[in-house]
């Protein structure tokens, strides 16, 4: 694991080896709750899991067609999310009593994001009305899927953040109906002729944290 300073004092940490999802998840309420009491700095957390399906708050059971990994309930927003190796996953614990109370404004900064870092290889992408995601177009030329976004806020601290498909096995996806939405698939770099060697995404979303923050900022202080 790997820790160094972000712009405003913002942990940043990367795991290279796969961190279980409970594990995340417990260490991500922990440090949730530190923040809010003023104990902890906010985190920004870039790793990835062993094969799991999460469930958010509105996930429907007809949406698990497949439960062939550990299905976890998560209390995030959204439905059914597939995590696993070749995704890289970013939890990002800020606190919006200081950075605007304004959770589609962050939201909308996480999109934004992840837009802008995967510009960065060549992929052109954007979000969709009615359909929560990050979203490009797949190998075959229909609109796919590259990204999942899922927040959760607690005493006005966000938990989890966003997951890039970089190259999973997107066989896996097939288990659920992906954030309940059956008519598109999924795809990721590597599907779409992108190599990236071990760190390059996460260096680039580095590089482009200033300006996620930048955004927060600017958004909190509109009237």
């Amino acid at each position: 694991m790997q820790t160094a300073n972000l712009i405003d004092d913002i942990e940043w940490r990367v795991d290279h080896a796969p961190v279980a999802y409970r594990t995340a998840l417990a260490e991500q309420e922990a440090r949730n709750a530190a923040i809010a009491a003023g104990e902890a700095r906010e985190l920004v957390w870039l790793l990835e899991h062993p094969p799991v399906y999460t469930a958010g708050t509105s996930a429907a059971s007809g949406d698990l067609l497949d439960p062939r990994f550990d299905v976890v309930e998560t209390g995030r927003g959204g439905k059914y999310t597939y995590h696993g190796p070749g995704q890289r996953v970013g939890y990002v614990l800020l606190d919006l009593n200081k950075r605007g109370k304004d959770v589609r404004s962050f939201v909308h900064s996480l999109e934004s994001w992840v837009i802008a870092t995967l510009s960065d290889f060549g992929i052109e992408s954007w979000p969709a009305d009615g359909r929560v995601g990050i979203w490009t177009r797949g190998a075959d030329g229909r609109e796919a899927k590259i990204g999942a976004i899922g927040v959760r806020v607690r005493r006005w601290v966000t938990m989890h953040g966003f997951a890039v498909n970089i190259d999973p096995d997107l066989t896996h996806f097939s288990g659920i109906v992906p954030c309940g939405i059956s008519e598109f698939g999924v795809t990721s770099l590597k599907e779409l002729g992108v190599d990236l060697a071990p760190g390059a995404f996460d260096e680039a979303l580095r590089a482009r944290s200033g300006d996620f923050l930048a955004a927060l900022e600017k958004a909190a202080a509109l009237p």
